[in-house]
């Protein structure tokens, strides 16, 4: 007999009821059950999800849980729940850098000690997440103490700044000649011969030099390096055609640094020599135009990435070969480098050219040039054959804008340093890239390019630190923090994920890895809200981390590296294949140890079965890669959305039963091939990031049923039978 009550009480009872661990409760009356309440009853059956775990066949196997550290702390239900299903517990924000370090760099670590002292009660072990990370940082206190510094100078001082300079011990002689005598260079040096005195003083004439940046109605100091077989004089004049100033400068039989003072006349000037009434050979080792301005605040920044050639940044170095490119240049292997130990670019030309430019090499920088910015250029080159090449101002490699750069450097099978310095000219705004024309020389050759350095002046009332100052400070900085977090866990958090998320999702250097996430590879918004260790340290800041972590913590701790899109069918792995070769890089050291790979997981159950499959088949090969590393696994933050036919992201609210089984069905899967692909002694555990549902107002996947427990109620869902049953290996 059926009997009339109020059914929406009677649906929280059986709520209630079924939900529950133990079911003593009886009905006073008969009912019919609601069939989903009657699809839940099962649940009752299980028990805590650590019981599921083989402890015999998995002996160091940690099944963890995500958690708010405030919340575990108050030692409430949730602190129940967590401690009778999971092992280990990894907070959420509360050990991380931004958590911790205040504006002024002080930290408060009392959030964590309460944490830690919370799980010691519970006899339950923490997972620390996270040591070094771009995300969460305090960007005010760590972009504050590598910012620029103040610079007091005397209001009077004057400082002489280098307009150009033609150095004949790495420069061609390129200039115009007029008359007989032709000037060659021999020995690192210009030699200019005269047998006969000529009938006028310009019957010998020449450029020592060209392309000069002058200032109208400025004195100019045009210093020459020179001494004779005899003594004498010669006409030395600045300015161009028809609007030059003229003076004569002495030849002594020594070498001397004659200095002659002219006013710039235009904005483009040549240093013009004419020694028609010399008798003799006199040599010049090179020219410099100078002139002075008042001191101001003023530094050079050299603009170029990986100029040692030492890392493998490329962004800034291109090349043409035999017509092919432009594209990212070739780096050399160890040895090929200016010091014989490290590391060269390489560029290759053909036989028979058609043109100058068919092999060319770029050095193109993150700016765009305007006119009257200075700069100084320097780099180390080499050729397998003697050559010389010309130089251009392109905007971005391969787009021409100006036949004229940074003069023409002359290649000797030796190393040599060449220099250049100057402003931008008028021609020359908008470029961004230097091309070098490999293709003068007609033969096939190998050139060598290394220690390449490419800055600009700044000036302002504070100057910025030195790369080398900035990566020494923010050392000092990830010293002080590692530290300080190891003395307030107290030798209790035994693994850490060590460095989170190192890489980006794309290979921009062409050379076959994704690249460390950068500043230059994120959005705008990334770049403003995080902190790049890496932009400062380079790839050295992992095994700066690793370093100080084993200086600071206890000696049996283990150091995880933690990066998600691990299991990304889209790109079939790649972001895996990438981060086990930048872990071998990083141990190449002989010093570097890193102890496992944390694979983050937060994925999406799709209803399109071919979708779903994809993804199913990504995670087996991701378990795969990794235990074939030797190294422990770890799922460090698994949780799961659903997705329908459409591609749709489903609500909480909306999920059906069905889906509800096929997100359980999909947990068991996840579990079991860990179980049955990661070897025993690289089973490090699994923690379960989202215990329960997202609320809708949640920053992390809000209103999903990532949980496996529903939110507020904390009612077992059927996840929790399909995570369950993949731990039993069933």
């Amino acid at each position: 007999m059926k009997h009339t009550i109020n059914f929406l009480g009677v649906i929280f009872l059986l709520l209630a009821i079924a939900v529950s661990c133990v079911d003593d409760t009886k009905l006073l009356f008969n009912v019919e059950k609601p069939e989903s309440i009657a699809g839940m009853e099962y649940l009752n059956e299980y028990d805590a999800l650590k019981t599921y775990i083989d402890r015999s066949a998995n002996p160091g196997f940690k099944l963890g849980a995500g958690v708010t550290a405030s919340e575990y702390s108050k030692q409430g239900m949730m602190y129940r729940l967590i401690n009778t299903n999971f092992d280990e517990i990894t907070a959420g924000n509360a050990m991380k850098y931004g958590s911790v370090v205040k504006d002024d760099g002080s930290m408060d670590f009392s959030q964590v000690i309460q944490f830690v002292t919370s799980a010691k009660a519970a006899n339950t072990s923490i997972y620390g997440h996270t040591l070094v990370w771009h995300a969460q940082q305090n960007n005010k206190f760590l972009n504050k103490i590598i910012a620029d510094k103040e610079i007091e100078i005397d209001p009077n001082a004057t400082v002489e700044v280098v307009d150009g300079m033609k150095d004949y011990s790495v420069d061609p002689f390129t200039g115009w000649v007029g008359g007989p005598v032709r000037p060659v260079v021999q020995g690192g040096v210009l030699v200019v011969t005269n047998p006969e005195k000529q009938p006028n003083f310009w019957d010998v004439q020449y450029h020592v030099a060209s392309g000069i940046p002058t200032i109208v109605g400025t004195k100019h100091k045009v210093t020459i390096r020179i001494k004779g077989t005899t003594a004498g004089e010669i006409t030395l004049a600045l300015g161009t055609w028809g609007n030059t100033q003229n003076t004569t400068i002495p030849i002594t039989e020594e070498w001397v640094e004659v200095t002659a003072e002219l006013n710039g006349l235009v904005t483009n000037s040549f240093v013009m020599l004419q020694s028609g009434h010399y008798v003799g050979t006199y040599e010049i080792a090179w020219v410099k135009v100078t002139h002075a301005e008042a001191q101001s605040i003023s530094w050079w920044t050299n603009l170029v990435s990986n100029s040692n050639v030492e890392g493998n940044d490329l962004s800034c170095f291109f090349a043409t070969e035999k017509t092919v490119g432009p594209k990212a240049a070739t780096i050399g292997a160890a040895g090929t480098g200016a010091d014989g130990v490290g590391k060269a670019i390489v560029v290759k030309s053909g036989d028979n050219p058609a043109n100058s430019w068919d092999t060319q090499f770029f050095v193109k920088v993150p700016r765009v040039f305007k006119t009257g910015e200075k700069y100084r250029f320097s780099m180390k080159i080499r050729a397998e054959k003697p050559a010389t090449a010309s130089s251009q101002a392109h905007k971005q490699p391969g787009e021409y804008l100006h036949w004229a750069m940074v003069g023409s450097p002359g290649f000797t099978t030796e190393w040599k340093e060449y220099k250049n310095a100057g402003s931008i000219q008028g021609t020359q705004e908008g470029m961004s890239t230097i091309a070098f024309n490999l293709s003068e020389f007609k033969e096939a050759n190998t050139y060598y390019f290394d220690d390449i350095v490419w800055e600009i002046e700044e000036s302002g009332n504070k100057i910025p630190l030195t790369p080398e100052e900035k990566a020494d400070t923010l050392t000092w900085a990830m010293d002080r923090w590692i530290e300080g977090m190891m003395a307030a866990t107290d030798g209790y958090v035994l693994a850490w994920d060590v460095v989170n998320e190192p890489l980006s999702g794309a290979d921009g250097n062409g050379d076959g890895l994704y690249d460390l996430q950068s500043v230059k590879n994120v959005s705008e918004a990334d770049a403003k809200n995080n902190f790049y260790w890496q932009d400062y340290l380079g790839d050295n800041y992992v095994r700066t981390a690793v370093k100080l972590a084993r200086t600071h913590g206890p000696a049996n701790m283990k150091l995880f590296i933690n990066d998600y899109n691990l299991e990304s069918d889209w790109d079939d792995n790649q972001k895996l294949k990438s981060l086990i070769q930048w872990i071998e890089k990083w141990e190449a050291d002989g010093e570097t140890v890193i102890d496992g790979i944390g694979t983050q997981m937060h994925i999406s159950c799709y209803t399109n079965p071919d979708v779903q499959a994809s993804k199913e088949e990504h995670i087996v090969k991701m378990y795969e890669l990794l235990a074939q590393t030797g190294k422990l696994v770890k799922i460090t933050e698994l949780d799961m959305g659903f997705v329908d036919a459409d591609g749709k992201t489903v609500l909480t609210e909306d999920m059906t039963e069905e889906q509800h089984k096929a997100m359980s069905n999909f947990y068991k899967f996840i579990i079991r091939k860990y179980l049955e692909i990661i070897p025993v002694n690289q089973r490090y555990g699994i923690t379960h990031w989202c215990p329960a549902d997202s609320p809708r107002d949640s920053s992390w996947r809000g209103g999903q049923p990532v949980g496996l427990w529903t939110e507020g109620g904390l009612s077992r869902k059927h996840t929790y039978a399909g995570f369950a049953d993949g731990l039993a290996g069933k």
